[in-house]
C-alpha cells in the first residue's frame, strides 16, 4: 500500500476508454499515458482510433506518436518508456493514468517475467523474415541494444540463440538474462470496461470502422505504403483494420470484403482482449453503458488513492 499509485483503465477496443480518460483528466490530477501497440506510430491515426489533434492539445497523451512505422515498438520498448514517463508524472505530483487495449504491455510492465515464454510461431516466422533480409548479425547487433549480456555470450551467426533472445524481449520485456520474478514498484490500480452486452460493443466496432472509412482510412494507408521504406510484414502495417485496407488496394479483397472482414478482425480482437481481462481478478470491472459511469469511477477511486 506504501507503493506509488499507478491507475490503470482498459477495455476491449471500442468501449469508450478515451472518452472516460479524458472526462477523469478534467477531474482528477491524472496525465494519460496511451497503451497501444499502435498509436506510438506517427502517421497511422485514423485506423489506430488516436484522440484527436485537438483532444491532444487539449489532454497531451504520453507514448502516442513516437516512432515512424518502418521502425518496429517492443514491449520492452514500452515498458522501459512507459517506467520513464510514470516516475515523471509522480515527480511532478500528479497521478499515472494508463489508457489502452494493449493488454500485454500492461502485464509486461506489471509483471515482468515470472518464467520464459512458449515460443510464438508469428515473432519467429518475422525475425526469420527479417534475417533473410538483414542477416542475422543484423539481428544481432539489434539483440545487443536490447540485452546487452545475452548478446556477450551469442554468436552474431547464431540464428537460433539471437531469435528466442529477441522473442523474449518482445513477448516479456525484459532480456532473457534478467529473466525471474518483477519485483513490485508500484501500487496498479486497474480499471476494466466491459459491455453490458456483447451485441453493443459489435455494433460500435462496426460504426467506428465505417466511420474511419468515411473520414479517410483508405487515403491514410494508401500514403503509408507508397513509402519504399515500408513492407506490408511489419508489425505497424499488421494492425487490424490497416491490414484489410492493404489487400483491398493489392486487390485481393474488394471493398465490400475489405469492410466485413475489417470488422471481424476489431471483433476477434475485442474478443482476445476481453479473454485477457477475465484472466485478471485484481481488476475493477465498470460497466461501459452505465449512465453514471464518471461518478461510479471517482467514488471508487476515492476510497483507494489519495486526490
Amino acid at each position: 500500500m506504501n507503493l506509488p499509485p499507478v491507475l490503470c483503465l482498459m477495455g476491449p477496443t471500442a468501449s469508450g476508454k478515451t472518452a472516460l480518460a479524458m472526462a477523469l483528466h478534467a477531474q482528477l490530477p491524472v496525465d494519460i499515458i496511451s497503451v497501444d501497440a499502435a498509436q506510438v506510430y506517427r502517421g497511422m491515426d485514423i485506423g489506430t482510433a488516436k484522440p484527436s489533434r485537438s483532444e491532444l492539445v487539449r489532454v497531451p497523451h504520453r507514448l502516442i506518436d513516437i516512432r515512424d512505422p518502418a521502425q518496429p515498438y517492443s514491449v520492452a520498448e514500452f515498458c522501459a518508456d512507459a517506467r520513464r514517463e510514470i516516475e515523471a508524472i509522480h515527480a511532478a505530483g500528479r497521478l499515472p493514468l494508463l489508457v489502452g487495449g494493449t493488454m500485454f504491455y500492461f502485464r509486461a510492465l506489471e509483471q515482468g517475467l515470472s518464467a520464459l515464454p512458449s515460443a510464438s510461431p508469428a515473432i519467429r516466422a518475422r525475425l526469420t523474415q527479417e534475417a533473410e533480409a538483414q542477416g542475422w548479425p543484423a539481428l544481432h547487433a539489434r539483440l545487443a541494444q536490447q540485452d546487452h549480456a545475452s548478446a556477450a555470450r551469442i554468436k552474431p551467426t547464431d540464428a537460433q540463440r539471437i531469435q528466442r533472445a529477441l522473442e523474449v524481449v518482445e513477448l516479456t520485456g525484459r532480456p532473457v538474462s534478467q529473466a525471474g520474478p518483477a519485483v513490485p514498484t508500484y501500487r496498479f490500480i486497474k480499471l476494466a470496461m466491459y459491455p453490458a452486452e456483447r451485441r453493443i460493443l459489435h455494433a460500435q466496432i462496426a460504426q467506428r470502422y465505417q466511420a474511419m472509412l468515411t473520414t479517410g482510412l483508405v487515403a491514410e494507408v494508401e500514403r503509408l505504403i507508397q513509402r519504399a521504406d515500408l513492407s506490408p510484414d511489419l508489425p505497424a502495417l499488421r494492425t487490424v483494420g490497416y491490414r484489410q485496407v492493404i489487400a483491398y488496394l493489392s486487390g485481393a479483397l474488394n471493398y465490400q470484403e475489405m469492410v466485413e472482414k475489417g470488422i471481424i478482425a476489431t471483433r476477434q480482437l475485442a474478443k482476445r482482449q476481453l479473454t485477457w481481462l477475465r484472466a485478471d481478478r485484481e481488476l475493477h470491472r465498470l460497466d461501459a453503458h452505465d449512465p453514471v459511469l464518471l461518478r461510479s469511477v471517482l467514488d471508487y477511486l476515492t476510497t483507494r488513492v489519495h486526490l
